[in-house]
């Protein structure tokens, strides 16, 4: 594990279980293509989605996340889409360096993140916005049904616990 400094991320704004999830459209990516798709499209064809929020595709923290949702098949249990502040070109080469079996929303400016109140400046570089780590259990009527947030820079949610709140055991 690379040594680094926990930061303290401070309050989310994020939605909680009953309200509705920010719908939003930006690339949505595999590991051969991409095309603009929303939310709402997803969850229509679908049904009840699990979105997940990471930092930008280059970090360790992304690869963690992924790394253990694979690991878990988590792809077989739910539809599960990522959300990144990548560009789709940094998504696509992600996804098929790993293989993941996931197709992640590219979000490079980090707008969805803002919707849902779990931007935050990297580092203190100006101008450098990315998601917390967070998940979203969404329903079929786009009301968000749970959500964990990270606090804290890095952050990764249990695992077992989230499984067992969204149904995913």
């Amino acid at each position: 594990m690379p040594d680094f400094e926990v930061v303290d991320l401070g309050p989310a704004d994020n939605p909680e279980a009953g309200d509705e999830a920010p719908d939003f459209t930006r690339p949505l990516v595999t590991d051969e293509y991409w095309e603009n798709r929303s939310l709402s499209e997803l969850v229509a064809e679908h049904g009840r989605t699990i979105v997940v929020f990471t930092p930008m595709t280059g970090s360790f923290l992304a690869k963690y996340v992924w790394d253990e949702l694979a690991e878990r098949g988590w792809d077989e249990k739910a539809h599960v889409v990522g959300v990144t502040a990548s560009t789709p070109y940094g998504v696509k080469r992600f996804l098929e360096d790993n293989e993941y079996p996931f197709t992640v929303f590219a979000d490079p400016a980090a707008d969805v993140a803002r919707d849902y109140g779990i931007d935050h400046d990297l580092d203190g570089m100006a101008g450098i916005t990315e998601p917390r780590p967070a998940v979203f259990a969404v329903g079929e009527d786009l009301t968000v049904e749970d959500a964990w947030v990270g606090t804290d820079w890095p952050d990764f949610p249990d695992y077992d616990d989230l499984e067992e709140r969204f149904g995913l055991e």
